[in-house]
């Protein structure tokens, strides 16, 4: 009976730490989730700033510290495609967060289970 008890102790220490170590994984997902639909809003905002732009207009893309002379269907088709790779990025992160959120509960689940033994094995006595 003792050695059940230790059982459940590690267990539910176990399950203590990797509660907090998963929250601060979700928790960081979140923020990361929040920069990424950020920068996408920044390049919906600039789409739509120069959405009225004719093709003859000088445009400058911004490539690390430089800005290189670039066509306004170049411009356009760069924003779209970084909106697309946060789309994903965002998509990629939610999955995360679901893995993460259904292990937990799996180990809730878990330790519930090794609860419950425990008091059936009580009952028993």
């Amino acid at each position: 009976m003792e050695q059940m008890d230790m059982e459940l102790k590690k267990a539910f220490t176990e399950m203590q730490i990797n509660k907090i170590e998963t929250t601060k994984k979700m928790n960081m997902i979140d923020m990361k989730c929040d920069m990424v639909k950020t920068g996408k809003q920044k390049y919906q905002l600039t789409e739509k700033g120069t959405s009225d732009l004719t093709d003859d207009t000088r445009v400058y893309l911004s490539v690390g510290r430089m800005f290189v002379l670039t066509s306004v269907t170049d411009m356009r088709s760069d924003l779209k495609a970084k909106q697309e790779k946060c789309d994903k990025a965002i998509e990629l992160l939610s999955k995360k967060k679901e893995f993460l959120v259904k292990s937990l509960k799996d180990q809730e689940d878990g330790l519930r289970e090794l609860v419950q033994q425990r008091k059936e094995a009580e009952a028993a006595k």
